[in-house]
């Protein structure tokens, strides 16, 4: 059995480095081109999803003119049943006042029931550690 000298020529042997040499090589191409990838798929996410919130910052500042809108007319509303005006804003204010009130003791009380800290990985990462002392 004779044995060709590698020259890297069509039909003829190439070495174990030289095999191993194009398999680094054509791992490489196939890691960069995966990266790229990634960022290309990164990218354009990020400008749909920086579009997106741009559009809810526009929808949550519209409903907040369109709120004071409606608090106004409440207010307005109370003063042509009678009210003095300053009755009038005084009860909506109330109301928002109490409305807030609730919104914070429930925010309150929810974050005091989270927890923050992850203990379930914090567990099984002590776990893994144990298994791999042993």
């Amino acid at each position: 059995m004779t044995m060709s000298t590698p020259t890297g020529g069509p039909g003829e042997e190439r070495t174990l480095g030289q095999l191993v040499a194009s398999a680094s090589e054509d791992l490489s191409t196939i890691l960069r081109t995966e990266i790229a990838l990634a960022k290309a798929e990164v990218t354009t996410g990020a400008k749909v999803m920086g579009k997106g919130v741009g559009l809810l910052g526009a929808a949550g500042f519209l409903s907040l003119l369109a709120l004071i809108l409606l608090l106004q007319s409440a207010a307005y509303g109370l003063v042509a049943a009678g009210l003095p005006v300053w009755a009038g804003y005084l009860i909506v204010a109330v109301v928002l006042l109490l409305l807030t009130a609730i919104l914070a003791l429930v925010g309150k009380k929810a974050l005091s029931s989270a927890s923050p800290v992850p203990q379930k990985a914090i567990t099984s990462a002590q776990q893994t550690i144990a298994t791999l002392k042993r």
